[in-house]
Order: structure tokens, then sequence, then C-alpha cells
């Protein structure tokens, strides 16, 4: 058995006082306090006066001294040695030599831990699976072994052997493309994004992503036909060569799956380079491409490509490179294929592409357009379009016809990607039925005007029809019967109790137990306000906190500006500004994630402390009296102060019994508040079922039986 290699710090790497702050699990100010308290504290070996950076090795033996060193994992130790790794400008190059390790690991069926190949060992492995690979990876390999890049490679080795060297990667790479470190906002797709346009896009033998920024779209794709048993290959462009590396690197992982599956499919194949400018694949017919590709660059060759002989509905003006991108699209689709690509909004009625639009209408290219919910990718506060597009062919189905669909009216019960492939299926086939209000087939005619806007929510007027059969509306009521069932079972089991353990309990304050250490409080950073270039990250919003869902805000910082504070399993989110306090314990899709703006975290030491117990006593009414403090809000909503509060002192055993109680609370407001809005919304479809006469009134015997 392999001995586990030791996951601290290189002495080479240097840390911030944020980067010490999250390995000891205390806030920035701990810090400073220990700086001017402990004169054995390590001095700043580089950085500036404001913000010193300390040896990585030295700081991490005095918290171990002093007994303050957070018992991280090797996940997080996996990533905080890629994050730091100096030179900074290398660190797309870290996590490229990291991933073909743990892709060499995965080749050998050896999930890692053990000794390190050498760079020359590890090129020869990967010229055996694929030469441009090892040619790639090659270029980016030193030609020994660094004392820090040892390290990390031994904590990313181990990290392989614990989880599996694709989940490994796919981590790394999650934690990469949501940091500063990828220096851009553009190198991800979101899964809920991709998973709709694979639903337009079908299968295909070959799958092109012609800006495949980390190969997001393509590895879904990928997974999906290994899944299904459907042999396919994919084929990328990307002009980021980092990014097509991982790409290729990502990709090569799941063919490795299909490999040991006996799944006859072709390895990946990535060109690097500008797709517009240098068509790497020029031949290339591809039964799908998929894209999502950077909107805006108006430097996109439009003078050099003039006559280029992909503009086949017409020059793209110059202020219009989607529409480059989109015949681009066409260019290198089979004559069966179909290409689904994502699109501003504003693409679908800017005035400077109305020709080319109805170009691709008249001819039949463009099949579909739909409109996506606000939220689903950045920038959050606006709904991207999808277009899906086939080569013109009179005879199939609806040739005539532009199918329109709006997402934005999807719901927990119904997610975007039900709707669109219902909408899809349902237009391919032989008998369309319209759904007012969400989707309908138009006539091309009718979209050929002096506008030719090709905005979905333009042509589905809401309310003009009833997007609900009958026969759903009264399924549905039975079915918010049976939930409301449901949900009075989820409350807890209580009974009176006049000698309940809380009421007689000591209380011991908050400020106390920060000032102990048996507690902190951590809120988000604040950002500068800077004029330099920015990087967009996913953090957790109030509304995420209430409804349990995962981080859907995003907040602006610079390259150079640390992440905030990270989500643990047992940490409890408080909105900082509220008419009452809602202090919930983070879900399991929270953890990881970074807290936004107007959110207080309290992380309680779970030997002394059950966190459903103490979000529970927190949120009693009558502690907004004490907690609150007079906000700017208009509403009148006040500050929540939680160092002002006290917490009853139980046994932990006793505090786990209550925590359950209060985490059904939790369960039960949420359920609650989502039986609110379903029933809401069936009021309104049974009011204009009513209305419009699909529905009649029951007789009372028949509606109220015995």
């Amino acid at each position: 058995m392999r001995k586990a290699r030791s996951t601290t710090a290189s002495s080479e790497a240097t840390l911030t006082a944020s980067d010490i702050a999250r390995l000891a699990d205390v806030g920035r100010a701990a810090v400073s306090n220990w700086r001017r308290r402990y004169a054995d504290f390590p001095a700043p070996v580089g950085g500036t006066p404001a913000s010193p950076s300390f040896d990585a090795g030295e700081v991490t033996d005095w918290l171990r001294r002093h007994g303050r060193l957070h018992q991280a994992g090797t996940a997080h130790w996996a990533w905080r040695h890629i994050e730091s790794y100096q030179p900074a400008t290398q660190i797309s190059d870290v996590l490229i030599v990291a991933g073909a390790l743990l892709l060499v690991r995965a080749d050998q069926a050896d999930p890692g831990g053990g000794d390190l190949p050498a760079p020359g060992q590890l090129v020869d492995h990967l010229h055996a699976l694929d030469p441009t690979l090892a040619k790639l990876v090659g270029d980016v390999l030193p030609r020994q072994w660094t004392p820090q890049l040892t390290t990390l490679l031994h904590t990313v080795d181990q990290l392989g052997s614990e989880r599996g060297p694709e989940d490994a990667f796919e981590h790394l790479h999650h934690r990469y493309v949501t940091s500063a470190q990828s220096l851009s906002g553009l190198a991800g797709t979101p899964d809920a994004v991709a998973d709709v346009m694979l639903t337009l896009a079908g299968t295909g033998a070959q799958v092109f992503d012609f800006a495949s920024g980390t190969g997001s779209i393509l590895r879904m794709a990928a997974d999906r036909a290994l899944r299904d048993g459907t042999a396919i290959r994919c084929y990328a462009q990307e002009i980021n060569p980092q990014y097509a590396m991982i790409t290729l690197l990502r990709l090569w992982f799941v063919h490795l799956r299909a490999r040991q599956a006996r799944q006859d499919a072709e390895p990946p194949v990535v060109h690097i380079g500008d797709s517009l400018l240098a068509d790497g694949l020029p031949d290339l017919r591809a039964e799908v491409v998929v894209s999502n590709f950077p909107f805006g660059i108006h430097d996109w060759g439009h003078d050099r490509l003039a006559y280029d002989p992909r503009w086949t509905y017409g020059l793209p003006p110059r202020t219009e490179p989607e529409l480059a991108w989109v015949q681009h699209a066409m260019a290198h689709l089979s004559r069966s294929g179909t290409a689904v690509v994502l699109m501003p909004p504003a693409a679908a009625s800017r005035p400077a592409g109305r020709r080319v639009r109805a170009e691709l209408i008249r001819h039949g290219a463009l099949r579909a357009v739909v409109a996506l919910p606000a939220g689903m990718m950045p920038p959050a506060g606006i709904g991207l379009h999808i277009w899906v597009l086939a080569q013109p062919d009179p005879h199939r189905p609806r040739a005539g016809e532009l199918l329109m669909v709006d997402a934005t009216t999807a719901s927990a019960d119904r997610p975007p990607s039900e709707i669109v492939g219902s909408a899809w299926d349902s237009y391919r086939s032989d008998q369309y039925a319209e759904a007012p209000g969400v989707h309908r087939a138009l006539p091309v005619i009718d979209l050929l005007d002096d506008q030719v806007d090709l905005t979905p929510q333009r042509h589905l007027p809401q309310g003009s029809a009833l997007a609900t059969s009958p026969a759903q509306v009264v399924a549905g009521i039975a079915e918010f019967g049976e939930r409301l069932d449901r949900l009075k079972r989820t409350l807890p089991a209580v009974r009176e109790a006049p000698e309940a353990p809380l009421r007689e309990a000591s209380q011991a304050d908050v400020a106390d137990l920060i000032r102990s250490g048996s507690i902190t409080v951590q809120r988000a950073v604040s950002r500068s306000r800077s004029t330099g270039a920015t990087i967009s990250a996913t953090v957790l919003t109030v509304t995420d906190i209430l409804s349990g869902g995962p981080a859907t805000g995003s907040v602006a910082r610079t390259a150079t500006e640390d992440s905030g504070p990270e989500v643990l399993a047992g940490d409890i989110l408080i909105p900082v500004v509220g008419h009452t306090i809602n202090a919930r314990v983070a879900t399991p899709d929270q953890v990881g994630a970074e807290i936004g703006p107007g959110i207080q975290l309290l992380r309680v030491d779970t030997t002394r402390f059950d966190p459903w117990f103490v979000a529970g006593v927190i949120s009693r009414t009558d502690n907004l009296r004490v907690a609150g403090r007079s906000s700017s809000s208009a509403s009148g909503a006040l500050r929540i102060d939680v160092r002002r509060l006290t917490i009853p002192v139980l046994p932990l055993h006793q505090q786990q019994a209550y925590g359950q109680a209060f985490r059904q609370l939790a369960e039960f407001r949420s359920g609650l508040e989502q039986a609110a809005a379903t029933g809401a919304a069936l009021a309104r479809e049974v009011g204009d079922s009513l209305v419009v006469g699909t529905l009649g009134i029951a007789s009372p015997s028949s509606a109220h039986p015995a």
C-alpha cells in the first residue's frame, strides 16, 4: 500500500493574509491580531506593506505549533497549491500539468498517490495516447520537477487516489473557472444551459464546438453519448491555448471511459486558433454543431473576410459578429445535422442584422429561437437566446415555420430543458400542438416585415389563451391536495412540556463565544472600484439562502483581488438585513460557494454546538428586538447584529434533538413557500379555465364528496 504524501504547503509557495485566514478558518482580523501579539509569527517575504505575502511552509508550521491549523481536506490543499503557485501567470499551465498526470493515472487504471513519473515519462505516456496532446503538454512541462511543483503534484495525485483521477480534475477545473485565476469570464458554460443546448442538438457521430472554452458543452455531449452507448467523435477549436488544452484533457478522460467500456469511439480532436480568421477544420461537416461563442467582438475580421464563402446568407455587418458566428456554424453543418448556438437577445432585433436574419428564415436555415430565463449564466440580469439551425430542406416537417419558445416560464417543477425539449419534439413531429404563451410555430411570412424581430416574447403574448389543458388543471388540484398532506407531515412531533430544557437553560453571549473562538462571523469581501479588467464570480445571494438553492448571484472583481469567504458544511447563513432573522444551515449545493453581499456567515465549533440548534434559537422572533438595528432601507427592514444575542447552554445531545426539530421546521417553511407559489399559479389556471369555458362548475356533492 502506498504511503500518502503530505498535503501541507511547499516552502517555495507564498500566502496572503486572506490565504492564512482560510487555512486557519478565521477572519482576516484574527491574522492581523496574531502578527501583533506573537513575536514568532513569520515575517513577510514579499508583497507590499498593505498586502504582504508570507512563506507558506513557515506559516503552516506556525499554525500547527499554535494549534490553529484548520484540518482542510486534500481537495482544499490541492487547489490552494495551484492558486498560490508562483509565478501566477503560469497557473493555467500548472492546472494542465496536473490534468496530464491525472490522465496518465486514469489510463494506467492507477488511482495515484505514489511516486511521480518524470516529466519525460509523462510526455512519453501521453504520446502513446495522443501525439498532439503530448506536444501541447510537453511545451509547458519543465525539464525537472521543482520542489514547489513536486509538492503540488503529490497533493493532486493524492486527490486522484481519493476521488478518482477524472473527478479530481473536474473539481480543480470547477475551482479554476470560478476563480480569478482563469483571467476571463467565458471559460465555462453552466451545465443547465449546456443541457438545454444538447437537448435541442440531438445526437450525431461528429460533434463540433468552434469556440469551446474549456470544453463544458463537448464534455457533457461525450458523457451523454457514453451513457447512451453511442459512439461519437468530438471536435473543437479554441483561440486560448490553455483553454484548448483543458478541453482536450477533459474529453480524453471521457474517451478513456469509453475505451474501458469497449465502445468504438474515435479520440477527440482540438485545434488552437481563431475560428473565423484561421479555421482549423475547414472540411469538417458535423452532424451536431454547438457553441457558446464570445459576444460583441467587433474586431472579428470584417474587412479581411468580406468575400468569404461562408456568408451564404449575406455579409455580416461589422457590428453583428454574432451573425458571422452563426454562418460559420452553418458552414460546418452536415446536410442532416443541427446547429445550436447561444446568442445575445439583442441579436434577434438589431436593425443592422435584419437582412441576414431575413435570409436565414426565408431559406429555412433558422428553425427555432428560444428565450432562456435570466440568471442561468452571466450576465445574471439578461435572459440569453438559443438559435437552432439546419441546412435548408423544403421537405422537412414545418419547413415554412419558425418555432418560438419562451422558456422564461420555467419553474422548479418544470425546468427549461423540459419546456424546450417538449416544444422541439412536438415541432418536429407530424402532430404539432401549440402551447399558447409558451411555444408557437410561426409562418415565416409573418416575420418578414421591416424589422424581422425574432424575439420570442413578442410573438408569444401571455394570457391570450391557456397553456394548460383542462385535464392538467384538474390533475393539478388533486396533486396540490396531496402536496399539502405531505407538507403537514414534515412538521416535527411536539408535545406540551412544562419543564423543557430550553426554559431553564443558562445563556451564553454570542460576542463572548466569538472572542473565545467557539464561533466566528464572516461577511463578503468589500470590492474595489477598479476601472481595470474584472472577472465575474458566482456567489450566494440572500434569495439563494432563503430558497436553499445553489449560488446564482455574481460579483465583479479584479484578477488580483481575493475571493470571499467560502461556505463549509455546517455553516449558518444569515441575511444582514431583514424584517425577521432567517438563519439557515448551508445546504450541500451551497457548500464551497462564495458568500455575496448582504450575507453573514456564522461558523460554530461543532464539538460544542449543533448548527441547526444555533440557527433555530437565533431565528427566534424576540431576537429581532435585541439584534435588529435601524438600516437605511426604505422598507423598514433592520440590520441584524448577531453579536448582541445569547445562545442557551445545553449538552450537545440535547442540542442535536432540538436541532432536528428546527431543521424540520426550516424544511416546512421552504415547502410552504413553494406550495404557496404553486397554489397561486393553480388558482390563476382554474380562474382562466372557468372564464374561457374549458372548465365548468361541479355540483356540490361531486365537489365535496362525503
